[in-house]
Order: C-alpha cells, then sequence, then structure tokens
C-alpha cells in the first residue's frame, strides 16, 4: 500500500504524520501493494463548526475507488473514525468478490451437471 498525507491548510506535524501512517497500516493487510491510498488532513475554519478537524480519505482499488471523510474535535479521533470506516468499506468490496466468485464457480458447476445427464 503507498500512503500519501498532506495536509490541506495546516501543517502536518510529524507526530500527526506518524499516527496516521501507523493507524491506515491496518488497512495494508486487506490491500494489493500497489494500492494508492491518499489521506488529507484539514482544518474548517468556520468558527460555528464545532467539530472542525477533518480527515479524509481516498483508496484507489483496481477498478473502483473508495472514499471517506471524518469531522470531529480532535484530530486522531477523526483518524481513528476514518480508519473504521475504510476497514468496513476493504472489507465489503472483498466480500462482494468473493461472493462473486462463488456463485460464478455454482454456475459452472450446475452447468457442468446439466452437460454430463444429457
Amino acid at each position: 500500500m503507498q500512503l500519501h498525507v498532506k495536509g490541506k491548510n495546516l501543517e502536518v506535524s510529524d507526530s500527526i504524520r506518524s499516527y496516521a501512517e501507523r493507524k491506515l497500516a491496518k488497512l495494508d493487510k486487506q490491500l494489493h501493494a500497489l494500492t494508492r491510498v491518499e489521506v488529507e488532513l484539514a482544518v474548517e475554519k468556520n468558527p460555528s463548526v464545532a467539530a472542525n478537524q477533518v480527515a479524509e480519505a481516498t483508496v484507489w482499488l483496481k477498478g473502483r475507488t473508495l472514499r471517506a471523510r471524518e469531522a470531529s474535535r480532535d484530530m486522531k479521533a477523526s483518524i481513528d473514525e476514518l480508519t473504521e470506516k475504510l476497514l468496513r468499506q476493504v472489507r465489503d468490496e472483498s466480500d462482494k468478490k468473493k461472493s462473486k466468485r462463488k456463485v460464478d464457480m455454482h454456475a459452472l458447476d450446475a452447468d457442468g451437471v446439466q452437460d454430463q445427464t444429457i
């Protein structure tokens, strides 16, 4: 997994960068080594918004792009929630592919059984 952490309207400190990399390393087990993941950390300037620490991520998979956005009062909390959303999305995508393969295999088995009976 190729992870790129960048900031929008803020300078990303080394501690926040390493925290994001450590948390998003959980995705590394489920993604291909060449999958590109981009995380953008931002602070909203609107004073009426309490949850102004925003973390957004984009994951470019083969044939599909996953996006997630989380906002809270603390950047680390935003990163934690973002990681959970991405893990769920990647797991769901993997499950879809597995179930589709099972359906295809069952269809092939059914065709083979019908051909033998004729």
